[in-house]
């Protein structure tokens, strides 16, 4: 009888294996830029973590790296979105030609990109005008200081960040910086919506991620794409050593949620 018992067991579970391998969900992004740079790693965070999660959502995520000279290669039907990390000529390049896709910059500051306003384009990482805004904040309250600032700093311990960076490092064996931070919020944006929203068609997930998104990202609050393509959030501030001293919106200038106060805030301003 135990040994009957056992028999059948193994059949249930291999049948439960099986069906469940057939139900799986195949989610592929497509990344362009350098597989050594650090918004790759970023990127590939992202893609750990997404499957992490997958595996008990029946999905799973896959990468495909390309550089800025064979973009033609790459075949719109096999990709959920576009992960950009190379220069301003490419990002409107893949804009205009995968329209229907969500584009995301992960490493141009460029605000001529988000002056552009062009529908698909996501822009993750801050834009140069948020940037010397959250430094002209900085140095209104702080008149004289030696800053610099960016999206993202691998000190940064409120809201979750202390894990996230952690994570990273420990994988990586290198901190995480704002392109970092950056592919891997596209990702973990795009395969939340997967997971929650059932988003599996390029053109849902664009127009979710432009509508409905409430990301986190370890930033501490609800982000959302203007529509100028540009996501809000916190820019950190950094000291002239390196150390990280705080962020902006800053304090005592504006609402600390004011985060409308850093970069061009609409297309229609």
């Amino acid at each position: 009888m135990k040994t009957t018992f056992y028999t059948i067991t193994t059949f249930i579970l291999l049948g439960w294996a099986i069906a469940g391998a057939a139900d799986i969900t195949e989610i592929s992004f497509a990344f362009i830029g350098d597989a050594d740079g650090s918004a790759h790693t970023g990127v590939a965070q992202g893609i750990h973590e997404a499957n992490l999660q997958g595996q008990f959502l029946g999905q799973n995520y896959s990468l495909q790296e390309f550089s800025g000279d064979n973009i033609d290669a790459i075949e719109p039907d096999r990709f959920i979105a576009i992960i950009v990390a190379t220069n301003a000529d490419d990002l409107g390049q893949v804009g205009a030609r995968f329209k229907d896709h969500p584009v995301f910059n992960v490493s141009v500051h460029d605000d001529a990109l988000r002056e552009a306003c062009a529908p698909n384009l996501l822009h993750v990482i801050p834009s140069a005008r948020m940037l010397a805004d959250a430094e002209a904040q900085w140095l209104q309250k702080n008149p004289g200081a030696e800053i610099t600032t960016s999206g993202w700093h691998p000190d940064f311990v409120k809201f979750a960040a202390r894990d996230l960076n952690k994570r990273y490092k420990k994988r990586f064996s290198q901190p995480m910086d704002q392109y970092a931070w950056a592919g891997w919020a596209a990702v973990k944006m795009a395969s939340d919506s997967v997971a929650r929203q059932n988003l599996t068609e390029p053109g849902a997930m664009l127009e979710f991620l432009k509508t409905g998104l409430a990301f986190d990202g370890q930033k501490g609050l609800d982000m959302d794409f203007r529509d100028t393509g540009q996501l809000r959030q916190l820019v950190l501030i950094t000291g002239a050593g390196g150390e990280l001293l705080g962020e902006a919106p800053v304090r005592g200038v504006t609402a600390t949620d004011d985060v409308d106060s850093l970069g061009l805030a609409s297309c229609y301003n």
